[in-house]
């Protein structure tokens, strides 16, 4: 049982630094996003991450391209559903408060369950549905449409929301044999090559000296975001960890107040609030279901 505990507080840890790592990265995209084009940020940061993960594919020894078909088939949709999700998201990101936009996108445990049981048959009871129509709820607070602010970026983030939901079922039917890092890879790849056509078409903005310093603080913290996610799904029972993921939701607080003087009204923070709440009920339900 000790033991159990230790491992159990080393998964929440790293759960913590994954998430601080996601929303250091996802303000200094917002930082350059204001001066540079977002597909020149996502190519310029996308060279510098895919080498990283390379190196940790090269030293896990995760390197195979020996899949079926149906697994490479959804491979090729999880990456399709990545370039969307990033594009989505990250224009709401550079449009909108940080702490709106990842409020918004705390939806995601609550949208994972409700399409498993729609599209993998996974049981849903009436206390998880229930939790569920209270999230969305929470969710309507905090977008809040027709009201004064409202942006249509809101909605942005609503469907990156549905692209990220895709990408999870999408690897939940993936093979088990699949290596985590090599998934991260191959989605790494196609929104860079993405980027990277995109900018065909963009005129390019020469980088200056304190931009490059933050595309290689965006690169380390994307690499590391990755690294640590994949390290608490190994440790620790995720019932414990999953919850955690919800610290990121402080982080943007704290970003968007301190570095842009932003702070959600108090209806988008009950909103937020009810989101959480449902998310968690939802997790913990989930755990105790899989138990039985």
């Amino acid at each position: 049982m000790p033991e159990r505990k230790t491992e159990n507080l080393r998964g929440a840890m790293l759960m913590v630094l994954s998430m601080a790592a996601f929303t250091t990265n996802d303000l200094f995209v917002k930082l350059l996003g204001a001066q540079l084009p977002l597909s020149q940020v996502l190519m310029l940061r996308g060279a510098v991450a895919l080498l990283m993960i390379a190196g940790l594919c090269q030293f896990y020894q995760a390197w195979t391209i020996r899949y079926a078909r149906k697994d490479w088939g959804l491979i090729a949709l999880r990456c399709a559903a990545d370039v969307c999700a990033t594009y989505f998201f990250l224009n709401a990101l550079i449009n909108m408060p940080i702490a709106n936009a990842t409020a918004i996108l705390q939806l995601l445990p609550l949208t994972v369950a409700l399409g498993a049981a729609l599209f993998l048959n996974e049981l849903l009871g009436w206390r998880r549905m229930i939790a569920i129509g209270i999230g969305f709820l929470g969710m309507l607070m905090i977008v809040r449409p027709g009201a004064e602010g409202f942006s249509n970026y809101s909605y942005y983030a609503l469907i990156a929301v549905l692209f990220i939901t895709l990408r999870e079922l999408v690897t939940r039917s993936m093979s088990a044999h699949i290596p985590s890092l090599m998934i991260t890879f191959f989605a790494a790849l196609s929104v860079f090559i993405y980027a990277s056509i995109s900018m065909l078409y963009i005129e390019w903005v020469p980088v200056e000296e304190v931009q490059a310093w933050y595309l290689v603080a965006c690169s380390l913290l994307i690499c590391a975001a990755y690294f640590f996610s994949v390290l608490a799904a190994r440790v620790g029972e995720l019932s414990f960890v999953a919850p955690f993921r919800y610290t990121g939701l402080l982080w943007a607080l704290f970003f968007g107040f301190f570095i842009y003087g932003e702070w959600p009204t108090h209806l988008a923070l009950a909103g937020a609030g009810l989101v959480v709440a449902a998310g968690l009920y939802t997790m913990w339900r989930e755990a105790k279901t899989k138990k039985k």
